[in-house]
């Protein structure tokens, strides 16, 4: 403002500018209240005993307390750590598949015991292997359900199937209750 003031001096209006900007006091006047405010104009018409001389008293009033404002901001949520899910994923993974692969060589386990034991058994009959053709159709039931959800590869699964079919088929063969047809000569 004082650089303002100085470029002006030249034209007589600049020079009264100059000469208010001077007289321009910044304490306060004596007739306000001892606060430092000035009266309110709307307080003149009020009554006396409301707003005596016409300025309002700030000595009763409390000052409020500090309050701080929190400023929520919605911003996009953080995604997942990626590396993080996937092993997460991974071990339920791994907890599934090891369920089914426990399930196939449970029952795996059993119809191989009691092929065994029916092999041993001098004076086995033949029907003696329905309960274990209502084993094996459990095993390659567990077997086909662990290849569909991908706990086992498909070849795996043959394979495990074939394994207990022959070991059957060998205690049929065994006590004499199949007889394989003879090979046909290739000529």
């Amino acid at each position: 403002m004082a650089t303002a003031v100085n470029c002006c001096l030249s034209s007589s209006l600049c020079f009264s500018l100059q000469s208010k900007l001077k007289s321009l006091s910044l304490k306060n006047n004596v007739n306000s209240s001892s606060y430092g405010f000035k009266t309110l104009s709307f307080s003149n018409s009020l009554s006396p005993n409301l707003l005596p001389k016409g300025s309002v008293s700030f000595s009763s009033v409390t000052q409020k307390p500090n309050r701080y404002s929190v400023v929520c901001e919605a911003a996009p949520t953080k995604k997942a750590d990626s590396a993080a899910k996937r092993a997460r994923q991974a071990e339920k993974r791994r907890i599934y598949n090891k369920a089914k692969k426990s399930e196939v060589k449970t029952r795996m386990k059993k119809v191989l015991d009691e092929l065994d034991t029916l092999r041993k058994k001098p004076e086995a009959q033949a029907e003696e292997i329905f309960p274990i053709e209502k084993l094996i159709a459990e095993a390659y039931s567990a077997i086909d359900k662990a290849v569909k959800v991908g706990t086992l590869h498909r070849n795996t699964g043959a394979r495990r199937k074939s394994r207990l079919a022959r070991r059957k088929k060998a205690v049929e063969i065994h006590h004499g209750w199949y007889t394989p047809a003879p090979a046909a000569d290739a000529a």
